[in-house]
C-alpha cells in the first residue's frame, strides 16, 4: 500500500482526504491519505520519519508551508514563491513543490479563460505570491494590489513586468484586466464582505475567489451580476490537489471524481 498524507495543525476539517481517497478509488490504487498534526518543534522529525517509513508524498498546509520549505529541496517555482505545499519522497532527495500556482492556472483554464493580458491579484501573502508567480509564468501581465502597498511592491519586484499598488487603485486596474483573483480571506468570515468594488467589475473579466467557505462570496455574486466569468475557490483547491496527485502517482487525475468528493463536503 502507498501512503500519502497531509501535514498541518489543525487538520481535522481538511477537505484533502476525501478528495484524494476518491482519486485512489477511481484509479484502483492501493493507497491511503492520512492526516498528521506535528508541532513546529517536531516537524523536522516528522519529515524524517515519513521518509524512513516510505510515505510517498505529503501535502503541507498552515502553519508549515514556510518551515517545510527550509527542510526540503524546493523546485524552481517553490523557491521563487518561498513556500512548499507538496513534498515528494520518491527521488534520491526529498523535494518540495508549490501546487497553489498551478491550482489557480488550471482553475481558469478549466473555465476556458484565456490567460493573456492583465491579471489583478489582490493580496500579497502566501496565496497571493503563488498565484502571482503562476499567472506570470502562464504569460499574463500581473498587477498586485495589497492593503500594505510596500508589500505589494516588494512582491512585484520579484516578478518580471509586475507592479505593486494599494487597494484604492483596484477600479483603475480592473478596468483593463482580463482576470482578477482575490487571495485575501475577505468574504470568509462574513459572506457580505468584499474587498473589490462591485461597480468596477465587468463582463470581459474572469474572477477567481480563493475563498471556498462560502462558495458564493459577495465578490462572485457581484461578478456574476456584471456578466463576468466566475470561478469559486473550490476549483483552485481541487486543482492544487490534482497537481499533487499527478506528481505523486504519474497518472492523470480523475478530476470529476475528485471534484464531486470535494463539493460533497464544502
Amino acid at each position: 500500500m502507498h501512503v500519502f498524507g497531509l501535514l498541518g495543525n489543525p487538520v481535522e476539517h481538511s477537505l484533502s482526504p476525501p478528495m484524494h481517497e476518491a482519486a485512489y478509488a477511481e484509479r484502483d490504487l492501493d493507497a491511503r491519505y492520512i492526516t498528521f498534526e506535528p508541532t513546529s518543534e517536531t516537524l523536522p522529525q516528522a519529515l524524517d520519519g515519513a521518509d524512513a517509513l516510505g510515505i510517498r508524498g505529503l501535502n503541507v498546509t498552515i502553519p508549515f508551508k514556510q518551515q517545510a520549505f527550509d527542510l526540503v529541496e524546493p523546485d524552481d517555482l517553490a523557491a521563487r514563491i518561498g513556500a512548499v505545499n507538496t513534498i515528494d519522497f520518491s527521488g534520491e532527495a526529498v523535494t518540495g513543490h508549490n501546487t497553489d500556482a498551478a491550482g489557480a492556472v488550471r482553475a481558469f483554464e478549466h473555465h476556458d479563460v484565456e490567460l493573456s493580458g492583465t491579471a489583478v491579484v489582490v493580496g500579497a501573502g502566501g496565496a497571493g505570491r503563488a498565484v502571482a508567480f503562476g499567472l506570470a509564468d502562464a504569460g499574463m501581465n500581473v498587477e498586485i494590489a495589497n492593503r500594505t502597498v510596500e508589500t505589494a511592491c516588494e512582491l512585484a519586484e520579484e516578478i518580471p513586468g509586475a507592479s505593486g499598488h494599494g487597494l484604492p487603485d483596484l477600479p483603475r486596474l480592473i478596468e483593463e484586466a482580463r482576470a482578477l483573483v482575490n487571495c485575501t480571506s475577505v468574504g470568509m468570515d462574513d459572506r457580505e464582505q468584499t474587498i473589490v468594488p462591485g461597480d468596477a467589475l465587468h463582463a470581459d473579466l474572469a474572477v477567481l475567489d480563493a475563498v471556498y467557505t462560502p462558495l458564493d462570496t459577495r465578490l462572485l455574486r457581484e461578478a456574476d451580476a456584471a456578466g463576468a466569468t466566475t470561478v469559486d475557490g473550490a476549483w483552485m483547491l481541487l486543482f492544487q490537489g490534482v497537481e499533487a496527485f499527478e506528481r505523486w502517482t504519474g497518472e492523470d487525475a480523475p478530476v470529476g471524481s475528485m471534484n464531486r468528493a470535494l463539493r460533497d463536503r464544502v
